[in-house]
This record gives C-alpha cells, structure tokens and sequence, in this order.
C-alpha cells in the first residue's frame, strides 16, 4: 500500500528506485588495558593510521574536486589535530589500544563540541566521520559506507558523511535520503553539484526496509514508500515535462515579460568553473574563496598563489559579473594561524570580516592578489565582506579595498538581522548587498544550519526571512544600487520567483540549479512574482508560504 513520508527537498529531480542502506556505524572498540612496553607500538600504529584517513581523505578530495574538496581536506586537517593526537597518544601512555585512544579521545572532544550547545554539529558530524575511519583502519575492517551493488538504487542512510557523498557514482546511485542533516549541510550543498535527487530531515528514514521500491521527489521532499504504477508515471510524465522545458530554456535569466535577473553561479574554486559555464551562468555570484586557506591551517596562501587561482576564474567570465567573498574563516571553518581554539560559541564569535579585521594582513594580501589578478581583464569584479553587522564593519572593508587599489566594486553581504534592519545605512558605504540565506535564517531563528532538529527554522521559505530579504531589497532600490541573492534559497525554482518579486536583483546558484531556476522563472511576469511574493509574507509558516506563493503563480 502505497505511503507518503516528508522530509526536506535539498535536490532537485526524480528517483525511483529499491532501498539501500549504509553499512552500518564501526563497532566501539574493546576497552582493553596494554602492557607498558607496547604503549610506543600502539602510539605508532595510531599515527600511521591517522597519516593514512588524512591522505585518503585528501586523495577523494582531489578526485572529487570543486566544494567538495574544501569540506574533505578540512577533513583530513581535523584527522591530523595536533591536539586530539596528544589526547591519543596519552590514552594510550596509560594502557589503551590505538583504537582505544583514539575512540575515547575523539569522543571527550565530541562532548566538548556538544556541550557548547551543538553550534558546531556540523564539525561533530565530521569528527565522527574521521573516528569511525580510523577506528576501521586500526581494526582491519572495512569502513562502512556506500553498499556494493551492480543495480541502481535510492541510498538511505542515517547521515552522508562528505566523503561519501563527493564520490558517489550518480549512474548507480539514483537518489538519497538522510533522517539527519538540513538545507544547508555538507551532504545537501553536494548533492546539488552531483545533480542527484535527495530528501533530508526524515524521521525514521532507518525504518525503511532494504528492498523497499521508493519514489523520491526531491523538489517537494515528499517521499512515496511502494508507489503504485499510476503514481510512478505521474513523477516520470513530470520529471520529463521538467527536462524538456530545461532544454527549451537558454539564455539570461528574465521574466515571462522580459525583467531581466542574471542567474550567477555560487563556486567553490577553479575546479567548479566548467559546469557553471555549461549550466549558462552569467557570470558568479558567490565565489568562496576559503578553498586556498585550507590547503595549510598554519599560514596563508603566498600573494602570488592567490593571483594565479583567482585569474583562472576570472579568465572564465570575459565581461561577465565575478563576485568574491572574502576569506571566511571562524565557526566552522577554523583555521590555526586565525582564529581562537577556545572561543565559547563560535559561530557567533571572530568569524569572517571580524577576523579579517583582526588580521589586515591577510586582508590586505588577499586583496591585493585580486586587484592583481583582474589586471587587464575585461571582467567586472566585485568584492564583497563575509558577517557585516553595521555600517563601521561596512567602512573598515571598503577603506581596506581602497588601500589595497582595488579597482571593483564593494559589497556587504547580509547574513546577520541587523544587517537587514539598517541596510540602507550599510549601503552609505558600498556599493551592493548580497543576501547569504543560510546564515541569515541561522542568524534569525537562532537554530543551528547543520541540526536537523531545528530544519524547519532553516527553511527559506519563513515569512520572517523573507521581511528580511525584502528590507535589503527595498533599502538598495531606495539608494540605486543592487541586491543578490547567493544564500540556498536561490537555487528553489519556485522561491527565486519569490525573491524575484521582493525585488532582488540577481540570484546565485549552484551550477546545477540555474537550468531550474531560468525555466521556472521564464514561465511568470515580474507583477505574478510580485503577487506571490506578497502572498507569500502575509502567511505565518514556511509551508503555508510556499502554498500560497504556489496558488497566486499557478492560478488558483
């Protein structure tokens, strides 16, 4: 009998296919005491295998490429924590195996991370990746993961470790569904760049039995358990009318009506160029650009290190719009030579600009590669500031461009309420906003984006975000200049009609949503926008606004 679950649509596309679940977690090691004399033995079977997860992780990095590379090799950095491995080896000075240790050490700094109030889940979900991985490597047993079949399956799992999710093989693996994670995790943010349908946040996604057939919707999040025939025809006949109007729609992003809104690419590094250009990006929106700081937590890249990666995307764009985010270090992206060890909530600590600011060195540098790298390009670059809080942060960064000759355009991007709340005053020192949605829900609600728990305060669609993404609107159409989107919420065909209507200027992607979002968008006029848009803030929950923005743009 055919049942229908939901969860959170983080990808979009159809899959039908049997269930196949994870391997299941590593067993807790035995907690056996060694004689003193093998203590120097065990400690070196611990290092080896550490070295080891961290160069496999660095080696699927690599294969992997793009966003994914940044998420495995800060990875591999936490394998190698010079403090965890201290823990390590004093556990097992004392009479623990290595895989002992290394268990017990990597869950008192679990309990630390989850003790601060889960700010940092997204990390504690990551740290058990790396234990489970060296744990396996120490027994000799597999590591757990993707299951071996020679038949296409839907992937069902608890959580997507990233690296299980950057390899994953999209000609076997149909789809994914997770009960934990959200909108914005590491498994979500990939399976966009995969292109693979997948469906997060579902309780009891683990009760699905192996075998089960499934339909999974991944725009909707619905969840079809034995879907009968009529009901698997209906999600083919649609996800065939969705590709055909993917292929029926090229060209900038605009209106039924012609009200142009350039769809811009959100990447990750030089690796994600080519999709971005095959996708029809009409330039980038959001180029993060902490993928060279990780390759060394303790110094940053050289100036001339910087030139180099920078021009290659820029290169890419002749007289497209490049906008670069600046390093955005802190909360979940540490890094040694920056940012505190001890600071109680991070994410709500020294994090981005704040940072930068406290280090103008690295500002300054990064900087200067990026007016160096723009030299003799047509390119238009802009330059934009992660955490801006108010118009002095907004001034410290656009003095800090001027200083260092930058020839582009200043930005601020809104991620904090209060950037919102006075966005007409930040906008007295820059040129143009940029609305990072993931942070600014997170920000909002006070619910951490990596916690399925809270998931639905991290839904885009609130009514609460949307006042928000339409002040910033408001407040650049009052002062003449531009407001993008490069936040998730951009990547949701229905919703970038949406912000379309709240009067945003341009919306950045994933590579793999902007075909969506142009054939979506190109089926409406600028006043429908508008209607669903204010339908949409005058409801009171994320899933009644998208029902009412559905309503006003398909008629009812």
């Amino acid at each position: 009998m055919e049942t229908t679950l939901r969860g959170v649509g983080v990808s979009h596309g159809v899959a039908i296919g049997e269930v196949r679940h994870m391997g299941t977690a590593v067993l807790e090691p035995p907690a056996k005491q060694i004689p003193a004399e093998e203590a120097e033995r065990e400690q070196g079977r611990a290092r080896k295998a550490v070295e080891a997860v961290a160069a496999d992780l660095m080696a699927r990095g690599n294969l992997a490429g793009g966003e994914a590379q940044a998420v495995l090799e800060a990875q591999a950095m936490m394998a190698q924590d010079p403090e965890l491995m201290a823990d390590v080896e004093r556990r097992i000075a004392v009479g623990s195996t290595a895989e002992r240790g290394v268990y017990d050490a990597f869950a008192s700094y679990r309990e630390l991370l989850a003790g601060a109030g889960e700010y940092l889940a997204g990390r504690v979900a990551d740290l058990d990746d790396v234990r489970n991985r060296i744990v396996a490597r120490l027994l000799g047993v597999p590591m757990p993961g993707v299951p071996d079949s020679d038949e296409p399956y839907v992937l069902v799992a608890r959580d997507l470790a990233p690296a299980d999710t950057a390899l994953l093989d999209p000609t076997l693996v149909l789809g994914f569904v997770t009960e934990e994670g959200g909108p914005t995790s590491h498994s979500a943010i990939l399976a966009r760049a995969l292109g693979v349908p997948a469906v997060v946040a579902l309780p009891g996604a683990g009760e699905l039995a192996e075998g089960t057939m499934i339909a999974v919707d991944g725009s909707t999040g619905e969840i079809f358990v034995d879907p009968s025939d009529e009901k698997k025809a209906q999600l083919e006949a649609a996800a065939a009318e969705r590709k055909a109007a993917l292929a029926a729609s090229t060209g900038p992003g605009a209106t039924a009506d012609g009200h142009k809104v350039p769809l811009l690419a959100n990447i990750g590094g030089p690796a994600d160029v080519a999709a971005a250009v095959e996708a029809g990006a009409e330039g980038v929106g959001l180029f993060r650009t902490e993928f060279l700081f990780l390759d060394d937590s303790k110094q940053a890249p050289s100036e001339e290190k910087q030139i180099a990666a920078y021009r290659q995307v820029l290169e890419a764009f002749p007289e497209g719009r490049v906008v670069v985010r600046v390093l955005d270090a802190g909360a979940d992206k540490p890094l040694d030579f920056l940012t505190p060890a001890d600071e109680p909530n991070p994410a709500l600590g020294v994090r981005g600009l704040r940072t930068l600011l406290d280090h103008p060195d690295v500002l300054r540098t990064q900087l200067t590669a990026l007016a160096k790298a723009a030299e003799g390009l047509p390119v238009y670059l802009e330059v934009m500031a992660p955490m801006v809080a108010d118009r002095t942060d907004a001034r410290a960064f656009a003095d800090a461009c001027r200083e260092a000759g930058l020839r582009a355009k200043f930005g601020a991007m809104v991620e904090i309420p209060s950037a919102a709340l006075r966005a007409r005053s930040i906008l007295q020192e820059v040129e143009f906003l940029s609305l990072g949605t993931n942070d600014l829900a997170q920000y909002t609600f006070a619910a951490d984006r990596q916690v399925g728990a809270v998931s639905r305060l991290q839904d885009p669609w609130q009514p609460a975000l949307l006042d928000l993404v339409e002040l910033s609107a408001e407040a650049a159409k009052a002062e003449g200049k531009s407001c993008g989107v490069c936040g998730e919420a951009a990547s949701d065909p229905l919703l970038a009609c949406v912000l379309t209507g709240l009067g945003v200027t341009s919306l950045s992607m994933g590579a793999a949503s902007i075909p969506y979002v142009r054939a979506t968008l190109a089926k409406y006029t600028l006043a429908q926008c508008e209607r669903a848009a204010a339908a949409a803030r005058a409801t009171d929950s994320a899933e009644d606004a998208r029902s009412a923005a559905q309503a006003v743009l398909s008629g009812e």
